[in-house]
């Protein structure tokens, strides 16, 4: 099916499988990210492909930004892995990937060529994450422009609040910690005692750690180790266990308390793509989930993304950013002086007098979402997919979603079959981000 706007789209899925067609030569690629944690994936290549290296590539950014990690284990022929560590390097075509993740994890970027056999077993996290309702807690909510934090007990909200902020400004990083310390302490005197705490935050977060996050944009370089603690010198001082996860996986955890369901993939279109995973087992896993940067166009003439300079990711597709690109095609003129998001309110503006034009932009996005699902379903084991953001309010994200399940009905009816899509309505609504965050500590025993 061809997507209204963009009929040069080639869809990942589609070479993938393509590739793996004729494929028999056995190919692991494992990443190693904190803690010794492992992601293996086992797959097939056939060197003798004219895409072999292409797609062999593709396949290890799809999995490096799902996934996160530091050392990429390749098994598989020596020509293929010596080509991604070339590419995966301080010199190499992805570059910028290589340093994103070393800022993540605080190690140098590396690959190791190997054997399939020698590939390391997987080491995920074994705790389940979330959905610990019982016990006296407050969640927290770290956003760019509004921070939320509630009180809550045995799942329910006594106390909650929304207070703005300018965290991407602030050049000092005490501004941080006292805005976040003292929402804590208006939420605990709504409280008996205060016996976990959980948090929300834009950006990539390991260990309780901030490596990577807009919030701290500003921040001094001599300065960033200390801000980016912050959450460690929290914990210190409350002295109960606290976990601090991106706001992606929080939003699917939410999802899955309102659904009462596991397996959940969750996809925010604002102004890019944000994502978060729940898997079968209702473990938050600690992936990276940073799929604004995983390929989901192989069209060699795709649109490049201005900070990573690849081709084809998924924030030029599922975000405020798409919209902006396809309004050349549906033949929209929009001032100059706008911004993405006003770009977005007009386009919805003339969707709600039921432009055609518009329309076309919102069925692109829908055949673009639905050849990605099955996509992000060889990365991810999910039964539900939760849609949400603000390209998809309104009349323009009820199209989305129909063309999607179109598109997965008449090409993926597998995928149609085990997948449910979910858009938050009331109830999921009432299950609030800074409650979900609440609910990710597990207490002592």
């Amino acid at each position: 099916m061809k997507a209204p706007l963009d009929p040069q789209f080639q869809p990942a899925v589609l070479a993938n499988r393509e590739h793996r067609r004729n494929a028999c030569e056995p190919l692991v690629l494992g990443l190693e990210r904190e803690n010794g944690l492992i992601s293996r994936y086992d797959t097939v290549v056939n060197s003798a492909a004219p895409d072999a290296l292409r797609y062999t590539e593709r396949l290890v950014k799809c999995l490096l930004w799902s996934r996160g990690g530091w050392k990429l284990h390749i098994g598989g022929p020596k020509a293929i892995g010596e080509f991604i560590r070339k590419t995966y390097a301080a010199r190499g075509a992805r570059k910028f990937d290589c340093d994103l993740m070393g800022k993540a994890y605080g190690k140098t970027f590396q690959v190791v060529v190997t054997t399939p056999g020698k590939v390391p077993r997987d080491r995920e996290m074994e705790l389940a994450a979330g959905g610990h309702l019982k016990g006296c807690r407050i969640g927290f909510d770290l956003g760019a422009s509004d921070y939320k934090v509630s009180a809550v007990i045995d799942g329910e909200a006594v106390f909650t609040e929304e207070a703005p902020w300018t965290p991407v400004k602030a050049t000092h990083p005490e501004y941080h910690y006292h805005h976040i310390s003292a929402a804590l302490h208006r939420a605990a005197a709504h409280l008996p005692r205060v016996d976990a705490i959980g948090g929300s935050s834009a950006g990539i977060i390991v260990d309780n750690e901030i490596r990577v996050a807009s919030l701290l944009r500003s921040i001094p370089r001599k300065d960033f180790v200390k801000a980016a603690g912050v959450f460690k010198r929290i914990q210190r001082e409350w002295n109960v266990p606290m976990v601090v996860m991106n706001d992606g996986d929080v939003t699917a955890l939410a999802g899955a308390l309102s659904l009462g369901q596991k397996g959940m993939l969750g996809i925010a279109m604002g102004s890019s793509e944000a994502a978060g995973f729940m898997d079968p087992q209702g473990r938050i896993l600690g992936w990276l989930n940073e799929l604004a940067f995983a390929p989901v166009d192989y069209n060699l003439q795709a649109a490049a993304d201005e900070w990573s300079g690849d081709r084809g990711v998924g924030s030029l597709y599922f975000s405020q950013q798409a919209v902006n690109k396809l309004l050349p095609a549906a033949k929209i003129k929009l001032p100059d002086r706008l911004g993405l998001p006003e770009r977005l309110q007009e386009v919805q503006a003339l969707m709600a007098k039921g432009d055609e034009r518009a329309a076309k932009i919102y069925e692109t996005i829908g055949v673009y979402l639905g050849y990605t699902i099955p996509h992000y379903a060889e990365f991810y084991d999910f039964n539900h997919l939760l849609i949400l953001g603000r390209v998809t309010t309104g009349k323009g994200g009820d199209i989305v979603i129909a063309k999607a399940r179109e598109v997965l009905k008449a090409e993926f009816p597998e995928v149609a079959r085990k997948v449910a899509i979910h858009v938050p309505d009331e109830k999921s609504r009432r299950v609030g981000q800074a409650v979900a965050a609440a609910s990710l500590p597990a207490l002592k025993k």
